[in-house]
């Protein structure tokens, strides 16, 4: 196998750190999904409470922790079960894929990643383009960089795999 360029190198080790991040991302996921659904709405506003009381002592207006108190105040049973539903079910898509597939270069799970992740990119824009959300752009901007890392890895493994 030839010398790689460190270029190769360095956008391996990107390759390698996304995944990484994608996967505990999805361990992260799953945890919250499972707490989500879990815990009872009462307890969820006690523990947001509890969490942005110091904050909100110092500074009354704290943009964060006013509308993360706001946004679980509004938090509906069924969108608490939704939001439950959709962290499971990425996490778990994530840890299978990476922990799977990708870091053991298994050749199926690149296209069913490049897929799945396509289409979270897709549904992530159309969330962006009815409702803005930086954070959402951010995380949508790092899907489309992991994305085009996944793609080029595939390349490379399905060039260097025997037909």
């Amino acid at each position: 196998m030839p010398s790689r360029s460190l270029r190769d190198k360095v956008l391996h080790l990107l390759y390698v750190v996304g995944i990484w991040f994608k996967g505990i991302d999805g361990i992260l996921e799953v945890i919250g999904g499972a707490l989500l659904l879990l815990v009872s709405q009462a307890a969820l506003s006690g523990f947001v409470a509890a969490l942005t009381q110091h904050e909100l002592a110092e500074d009354s207006s704290d943009w964060v922790a006013v509308h993360l108190r706001r946004a679980v105040g509004h938090l509906s049973s069924n969108t608490k079960i939704f939001s439950s539903i959709y962290l499971l079910g990425h996490g778990a898509i994530k840890v299978f894929l990476v922990w799977g597939g990708l870091l053991r270069r298994k050749l199926w799970a690149f296209p069913t990643a490049l897929a799945l992740i396509g289409a979270f990119i897709c549904y992530q824009t159309f969330r962006i383009l009815h409702h803005f959300s930086f954070g959402l752009m951010l995380l949508t901007a790092i899907d489309i960089m992991v994305w085009l890392l996944i793609w080029r890895e595939y390349r490379m493994v399905k060039a260097s795999s025997p037909h």
